[in-house]
């Protein structure tokens, strides 16, 4: 039987009380929401961390709402919440999309939208999906609250710029005129890591793309994001010749490996093939 070792465990209600339980138990803390992640790697003993810090009665950080132009979107909405969410999928349609990808009804039950951008598994989908809308990440901490691009959240396989003592609280993405987004993946089951996934969101004005974002996942895409790929669609017409050269772009700039999922070629096409379908995805609904 698989079983972690000893640890201390504390129970949090508030935002404030969080942080001052990680600040009395130090570097070696660690806060659990849903524990898909951090209970598994614990029982293999990959993680050891001397104190647990639960916050699934921090209920301030389970909301999703509309604050100005930002779609808010707690750390500790569960993955089943945000694909409820009328008024997520009515602003970024990618979410719903990334969601229903994600594991199984019992993981979306229980997982949450925070838990899965810090554990940063380079095979994660809300990673891309986020960093397709370049959302922003709200950290809380000792020395007050900071907001960093999802793009600069992550640092390197399973590492944040989350540190000691600090909490993310919220992701914030920017509601703008005339955009849509969409999201694909490609796994090997239902409910798998994925062998490569793509999500674009494109924002148009005057029948020309102002903006556009694709994030990528599980192909070392740097920071989850295509952008020489967004970089040749801004000011393009939008047309399947330039969803694919986007998609030929993304491809050649992502570094994937062989593995168990699948040789690394393979993969780079999917993430070619998966960008052009997003971007045409994303259009699609647009024209709707």
């Amino acid at each position: 039987m698989q079983v972690p070792a000893n640890f201390e465990y504390e129970k949090a209600t508030t935002v404030e009380e969080a942080l001052a339980l990680l600040a009395r138990h130090g570097e070696e803390a660690r806060v659990v929401a849903g524990g898909h992640s951090l209970i598994p790697m614990m029982k293999l003993r990959l993680a050891q961390p001397e104190a647990l810090i639960d916050i699934n009665d921090v209920t301030e950080l389970s909301r999703i709402r509309i604050e100005g132009d930002m779609l808010c979107v707690g750390a500790l909405v569960r993955h089943a919440e945000l694909l409820d969410s009328a008024v997520a999928g009515e602003h970024f349609p990618i979410l719903h999309d990334a969601e229903r990808v994600i594991a199984d009804p019992v993981v979306r039950n229980r997982g949450t939208v925070g838990g899965s951008l810090c554990q940063a598994d380079p095979s994660e989908d809300l990673s891309a999906a986020f960093g397709a809308l370049e959302a922003l990440a709200v950290i809380r901490g000792p020395d007050g609250e900071r907001t960093v691009s999802l793009r600069e959240f992550h640092t390197g396989p399973y590492e944040t710029v989350v540190g000691p003592g600090e909490l993310l609280t919220e992701l914030r993405v920017p509601i703008r005129p005339g955009g849509s987004s969409a999201y694909q993946k490609v796994e090997r089951r239902v409910g798998d890591w994925p062998l490569a996934a793509a999500g674009a969101a494109l924002w148009l004005d005057g029948g020309r793309v102002v903006d556009a974002g694709i994030g990528l996942t599980a192909v070392r895409a740097e920071h989850f994001v295509a952008a020489e790929a967004e970089e040749a669609l801004r000011g393009a017409v939008p047309s399947e010749e330039a969803f694919a050269e986007a998609g030929r772009i993304a491809a050649e700039h992502c570094d994937p490996v062989s593995d168990q999922r699948g040789p690394a070629d393979y993969k780079r096409h999917l993430a070619g093939e998966l960008t052009t379908r997003a971007l045409r995805r994303a259009y699609e609904r647009l024209q709707a």
